[in-house]
């Protein structure tokens, strides 16, 4: 697939991008690159080939799971206008 001028000035007048000629140009030339790229790894076959979230395999470190913070609830709890049952109450703004 690929891109025509009036193509990218399409797409710029429906993105109310305003470009001028060289820049239609430009864009063309980087645009189309980009398709025949895709289109270069479409082409290959990947049958076989297991799915991977990350090209190399890592192991993220992980940090040792624990409370570095004090319960301070009841203190915030306090200050509030109104709370029930360890929860906030707040005016209903949808009707």
């Amino acid at each position: 697939m690929s891109l025509t001028l009036e193509q990218v000035r399409r797409v710029a007048h429906l993105a109310r991008i305003e470009v001028t000629d060289a820049e239609a140009e430009s864009t063309l030339g980087h645009l189309n690159g980009i398709f025949s790229l895709i289109e270069e790894m479409q082409a290959v076959d990947t049958q076989g080939v297991e799915p991977m979230a990350h090209a190399q395999n890592l192991a993220q470190r992980l940090r040792e799971d624990r409370v570095t913070e004090e319960n301070r609830r009841a203190a915030f709890q306090a200050i509030a206008p109104e709370t029930e049952a360890g929860l906030y109450l707040v005016p209903k703004v949808i009707e």
